[in-house]
């Protein structure tokens, strides 16, 4: 159910962005990017792990903040491809990083979150019309 969950959300707010507009300026995917990245982070907090998992979740935030500046300042695919490593990073997260924080049914919701809004933001980059539009932005 989760991951259901995960993916008919990511359908809704790309479609909800697309349809006000949100996605038509460069900063929006980025910022997402960076919102989910930072939910490890919350969640070490409010686990109350030790400080090498929080510090171990912030290098992996910073990773992908770096990666969203980066596709925002040059290359809007660097955004598209951080969303679908996160996802990845979802489906093995726990194997790599102890953080007892994480509630058991994120790792599946997330992994759908990331990878639609993943595919999401790619069917956007192709699209001509929005190709200009972030020309024009820039």
């Amino acid at each position: 159910m989760n991951v259901l969950i995960g993916l008919f959300l990511a359908i809704a707010v790309g479609a909800f962005a697309t349809w006000v507009g949100f996605d038509r300026e460069r900063a929006f995917y980025p910022t997402v990017m960076i919102v989910i990245a930072s939910t490890y982070v919350l969640f070490a907090v409010m686990g109350g792990g030790s400080l090498q998992s929080l510090l171990t979740e912030c290098a992996v935030m910073a990773l992908f903040v770096a990666v969203s500046v980066v596709g925002y300042k040059r290359a809007p695919w660097l955004v598209a491809a951080a969303l679908a490593a996160h996802g990845v990073l979802d489906a093995v997260h726990a194997r790599l990083i102890v953080n007892a924080g994480v509630p058991v049914w994120w790792p599946g919701f997330c992994l759908a979150y990331d990878l639609v809004a993943a595919c999401y933001l790619a069917a956007l980059l192709i699209r001509p019309s929005f190709a200009r539009a972030r020309t024009r932005a820039l």
